[in-house]
């Protein structure tokens, strides 16, 4: 599963156990369990304590979990769904690793990914499906990353958007020992400073639920600050001087959700008027809510479905009718349209054919060419690290570094992710 079916407060052997506990004698069934589990361990190289309970694992650890409950059961066709989504550069090949010897030990694997460099580095064979068909299978080591990237869209895609460095301006967006608490007290973002400049992006990396989407929600006035301040369009907020969305929206800041389907659209809306969400009041809508004809939302929506390449171009279609990647393009187009001065950016690839990623980081790279303070988060570390010019890594809702993009590589950036490295004071504070 791409999300953990795991018990947090379960110690791993229970987890594993679970369903097949052997009988009325549960001690007894536990020692054999035990026993047969330390074998599979061994045999496949997936050590792990089996008296730790769950939540206090990593998540490379958990999903190592995973897979031995899967081998303690008998399995010998192993399935998995994008399982390198919450894991840092290091699990992955820690994954990979694993995987190879199982496959040596006669497992067969099944890895359903959207990622062509992992196809490359750990299949023996790929099958392309687009449109619910399956459209060719081939050995890996005959094909390469372009060639499949252009069957899954059925057109040729450029997998490089050309990065070129960015010449940024002035600081229009700084945290200052910013943090952020959840209703159970819980801090999600801890303490954290930065500042965002004209005509750069900033990326946030971080294995997901480290604190990025409650940066963005505070940052987008959805959340309160607990501590700390924003400075933001000549306005400082803090906890005693809140600003709600409507307000950081005038202060020229667009939100691109995380979360299409729950923030970023009504799916019962047609596509002209998810078009004009939030901002039925802009001047491009007469500047007034009251009044606002269909008519004139059909001809806005148009324009957006044209410059922006929404399939299929018809505004009175409604939003759920549209595809994911279309769905994402939709809110682009609408947030983007009203010209920001900063873009919030939360996962904009996520759920979308590589054609519309393709599409979408040129439309990020245009932005920040005209002058627009991008922050995006993203827990693709490619995606980071292929559009920012500067990157915050985050852990546990700390900022662990930020970096340059040319002074850093993914070996660095996964280390950050997973806590094991900080930069210098001196060197967070210089960058």
């Amino acid at each position: 599963h791409q999300h953990f079916m795991l018990v947090p407060n379960f110690t791993v052997l229970e987890n594993i156990i679970l369903g097949h506990e052997g009988g009325f004698n549960l001690e007894a069934g536990q020692q054999q369990a035990e026993a047969s589990l330390r074998e599979i361990a061994e045999r496949y190289g997936l050590s792990v304590d089996l008296s730790a309970v769950v939540q206090d694992l990593p998540v490379g650890l958990q999903q190592r979990v995973e897979i031995l409950k899967a081998l303690y059961r008998g399995a010998r066709v192993l399935i998995l769904d994008e399982p390198t989504g919450v894991l840092t550069p290091q699990e992955t090949e820690q994954l990979f690793d694993i995987l190879r010897t199982l496959q040596q030990q006669g497992v067969t694997i099944l890895l359903i990914t959207h990622k062509l460099k992992e196809i490359m580095a750990v299949t023996d064979f790929v099958s392309v499906m687009r449109g619910g068909e399956m459209v060719d299978h081939l050995k890996t080591k005959d094909t390469t990353p372009q060639q499949l990237a252009e069957l899954m869209v059925g057109r040729p895609v450029l997998l490089d958007v050309g990065y070129a460095a960015a010449e940024p301006g002035q600081p229009v967006l700084t945290a200052e020992h910013l943090t952020v608490t959840g209703a159970s007290g819980v801090p999600h973002v801890r303490d954290l400073s930065f500042t965002v400049h004209q005509g750069e992006i900033l990326g946030i990396a971080g294995v997901s639920g480290n604190g990025q989407s409650e940066l963005l929600d505070v940052l987008a006035g959805i959340r309160q600050v607990t501590s700390g301040s924003i400075q933001l369009g000549g306005r400082q907020i803090t906890a005693d001087q809140p600003a709600a969305p409507s307000e950081v929206k005038a202060l020229g800041l667009a939100h691109v959700p995380e979360d299409r389907h729950a923030v970023g659209l009504i799916l019962p809306f047609s596509a002209a008027e998810s078009a004009v969400l939030g901002y039925e009041y802009a001047d491009a809508m007469g500047g007034k809510a009251i009044g606002l004809s269909p008519q004139q939302m059909d001809q806005h929506c148009q324009h957006l479905m044209t410059d922006y390449d929404i399939r299929p171009a018809d505004p009175s279609l409604k939003s759920n009718l549209f595809s994911g990647g279309n769905q994402q393009k939709i809110v682009l187009a609408r947030e983007l349209s009203s010209q920001p001065n900063i873009l919030l950016v939360g996962q904009p690839t996520r759920g979308v054919d590589i054609g519309a990623i393709e599409f979408i980081h040129k439309q990020l790279l245009a932005m920040r060419d005209r002058g627009c303070a991008v922050v995006l988060v993203s827990v693709e570390l490619d995606e980071i690290m292929s559009l920012s010019d500067r990157i915050m890594v985050m852990n546990e809702g700390r900022n662990m570094g930020i970096v340059r993009r040319a002074d850093t590589d993914i070996q660095q950036i996964g280390l950050m992710m997973a806590g094991v490295e900080t930069l210098p004071p001196q060197k967070m504070k210089a960058r």
